[in-house]
């Protein structure tokens, strides 16, 4: 359990949250679509390629799935493979979305405590529309101020584009913002955008990098910890 206290001087404006993975465990979601697109071509993928997909927009992770069942797909193929998850991942969130452990907690807190949210994610708007209906009806609150869809933004994760457009929707400087993320190119673009960041991998642990703090869960995880985690050397 992360239990770092609050620092002096390091005040927090906002929290911007991943979804898929960090908030909600709905990666089991998708690695169910691509699994059933991949028996479709009549393969099977490996429990490797699907944690590769993590973090990766529908069009990068297909083209994983693919390279591991050794198929290939023309344009319109793939097209056609991409509604087919969509419709799929849409059928499955519309009727539950579960909470990662402590991310309901945690974003109460904020919300209770006066600390800002976004919500930034590679998933595009219409399923992200889906998500929140689900959210504000458990919360009973809107959870997010801003939100950034993956079909709204000029470049995904890794690149820090998602996270810099919610920081200017928000209205605040990076140095006073934290990035809650569960994949590599999500703590990436956290970083790079200047804010600090808490990851909890789903899989492969990250390289060490300035401002990045890995925690187990986020179990315990308050806004005053992450008040006080470090932040990146250049903000």
């Amino acid at each position: 359990m992360l239990t770092s206290p609050a620092e002096e001087g390091r005040p927090l404006a906002a929290v911007l949250f991943d979804m898929d993975g960090t908030l909600l465990a709905t990666e089991q979601y998708w690695d169910e679509a691509l699994a059933e697109l991949a028996a479709g071509w009549g393969g099977s993928v490996s429990t490797a390629a699907l944690a590769a997909t993590t973090g990766v927009d529908l069009g990068g992770a297909m083209a994983i799935v693919r390279r591991d069942v050794g198929v290939e797909r023309s344009p319109d193929q793939q097209r056609r493979d991409a509604d087919r998850v969509l419709e799929r991942v849409t059928g499955l969130m519309a009727e539950s979305v579960t909470w990662r452990p402590g991310a309901r907690e945690l974003l109460t807190q904020c919300l209770q405590s006066g600390v800002r949210t976004a919500l930034v994610t590679t998933t595009y708007r219409p399923l992200v529309s889906l998500v929140l209906g689900h959210l504000r009806a458990d919360l009973g609150a809107e959870p997010f101020e801003v939100t950034v869809c993956g079909d709204e933004v000029p470049a995904l994760k890794p690149d820090p584009a998602p996270y810099l457009q919610a920081l200017a929707a928000l209205g605040l400087a990076p140095a006073h913002c934290a990035v809650v993320e569960d994949s590599h190119a999500g703590s990436r673009s956290g970083l790079a955008a200047g804010c600090r960041v808490l990851l909890v991998p789903q899989g492969e642990q990250p390289p060490a990098a300035p401002g990045l703090t890995v925690a187990d869960s986020l179990v315990g995880v308050t806004p005053a910890t992450l008040a006080g985690l470090p932040h990146p050397a250049v903000v």
